[in-house]
């Protein structure tokens, strides 16, 4: 938006800008953020940064923790969501020295490394991803997790459950019947709108929006493809609107993959394609689904490492009760052409230079930094090492998986089945993520510690349908 310093002071002024708002990404992908009075942000602040405490998000413990946030001018942006004019803004984090140093464990940081480590080998100059946002809206939601009080309670307008309710208006959708319903079932219309037109505003281009499957408020917002380091940050701030907007129509926005029990999951698929000088590297008139050698070649340096990705882009619990056979979730380690059980796609309706293919099992749980950049470090060693699909038995597979026989599944191989194998994939497979320093040993070792301890907590709390189950045994 802001080329320089001189721009954006010239906006302050003219907008009568009163607050400057840092955000910043903690390990998990969460958004934090730092606040100065606009007559604090000046020239000597561009050049010397805002120095904070660091050791509360999340990172690997470094021999200091105060670190120094530096204003990236051309992200910054009017917040939408301040009563006060304020003017928001990511950065990029440096370890403070005598030559302050970029932090190798933020994930700004991480994902422009892996760019960087992308062109130094002469592959290609931009990855280029389109994420599909799906998430649910709930009009009220209350939880607890009390020892002697564990309990859920969703209230949806839109589904069927809703029809009991006093005050219900007669239009309800099924469990799995909603996909593209229209007005007056679908009742979020009004707010994807306004959170669509928010996100144009936030220069995120929408392609469209719609209900999903789930009759429980299950929608999906798809953008515009764009450079990856770019969609890294329209990741966290789409997520951030949905979210805020959600909270303007007195309703809860979440991107839990499976909020609930057998209903279509929220997945968050990536469409991407690699660029060099211009021209897409992927597309190859005349082969499978025209996809180049690259193009195989980066597919099947997913493919290999698709376990150990889990564990970055399917980070929680909850991701793996999405990724079950029945609701058009991945579950099979394959490709194939407009086939969406298997967790590679390609769609059909991508032509020439939009040739690409599509990433079925990540979930906007994720780190988007982190996904990213791991799922192009995977590319890049199946580029190093010509990784061929075909060799390894990964398809195509032009069928629907889930009705092969028996013996044909026996051939298959499968995403992991819970949090604990994407763990213990990770454990044994990352040497491909420290390549050219891009993700740093130390910030592998702290992701899995702080994943796996939530994992070990949540095994450990009864659940309600284990009383159902067992109570009177």
């Amino acid at each position: 938006m802001f080329k320089n310093y001189k721009e954006i002071k010239e906006y302050i002024k003219k907008e009568k800008i009163l607050f400057i708002d840092f955000k910043i990404i903690d390990l998990c992908g969460r958004l934090r953020h730092l606040t100065i009075p606009a007559s604090r942000f000046t020239e000597t602040l561009m050049k010397d940064g805002i120095g904070f405490d660091a050791s509360n998000y999340g990172y690997a413990q470094v021999e200091k923790s105060d670190m120094v946030f530096y204003p990236d001018l051309a992200s910054a942006h009017f917040e939408q969501f301040s009563d006060l004019p304020t003017l928001s803004m990511f950065g990029d984090v440096y370890v403070i020295g005598e030559k302050n140093v970029p932090f190798n464990q933020y994930p700004r940081n991480i994902i422009k490394a892996a760019v960087d480590y992308m062109k130094s080998n002469k592959i290609a100059d931009e990855m280029i991803i389109g994420p599909e946002y799906e998430f649910s809206v709930f009009d009220s939601v209350s939880y607890s997790t009390n020892p002697k009080d564990i309990s859920l309670k969703i209230n949806n307008d839109e589904s069927i459950d809703a029809a009991n309710n006093l005050d219900s208006d007669g239009y309800h959708s099924s469990g799995a019947g909603a996909y593209h319903i229209d007005q007056p079932v679908d009742k979020t219309f009004d707010f994807r709108n306004e959170a669509c037109l928010l996100m144009n505003e936030y220069d995120i281009p929408v392609k469209y929006h719609h209900h999903e499957v789930g009759g429980s408020g299950q929608l999906e917002i798809e953008v515009e493809m764009g450079d990856v380091i770019k969609m890294a940050d329209d990741t966290i701030m789409a997520k951030y609107i949905i979210k805020n907007v959600a909270r303007e129509f007195d309703m809860s926005a979440t991107f839990m993959p499976k909020p609930i029990f057998n209903e279509a999951g929220n997945g968050m698929h990536v469409h991407m394609l690699l660029r060099k000088n211009g021209k897409s590297v992927f597309y190859e008139k005349g082969k499978y689904s025209n996809l180049s050698t690259t193009a195989m070649y980066f597919m099947g340096g997913i493919l290999k490492h698709i376990k150990s990705l889990c564990a970055i882009c399917n980070p929680t619990t909850n991701s793996y009760k999405r990724l079950v056979p029945g609701f058009e979730a991945p579950t099979t380690i394959g490709y194939a052409t407009a086939n969406r059980s298997s967790v590679i796609r390609i769609p059909s309706y991508a032509k020439k230079e939009n040739t690409r293919f599509e990433l079925r099992n990540p979930d906007a749980t994720c780190n988007p930094y982190l996904a990213y950049s791991a799922i192009l470090m995977a590319g890049i060693d199946g580029i190093k090492n010509k990784i061929d699909p075909q060799d390894n038995n990964w398809g195509p597979y032009d069928c629907n998986l889930f009705d092969l026989s028996d013996k044909q599944k026996a051939k298959l191989d499968f995403l992991p089945g819970s949090l604990d194998e994407a763990i213990d994939a990770l454990k044994k497979d990352y040497k491909y993520l420290l390549a050219g320093d891009v993700f740093s040993e130390d910030l592998i070792n702290r992701w899995i510690k702080v994943i796996e301890k939530d994992n070990d907590e949540i095994k450990k709390i009864p659940h309600p349908a284990e009383y159902e189950r067992y109570f009177d045994l």
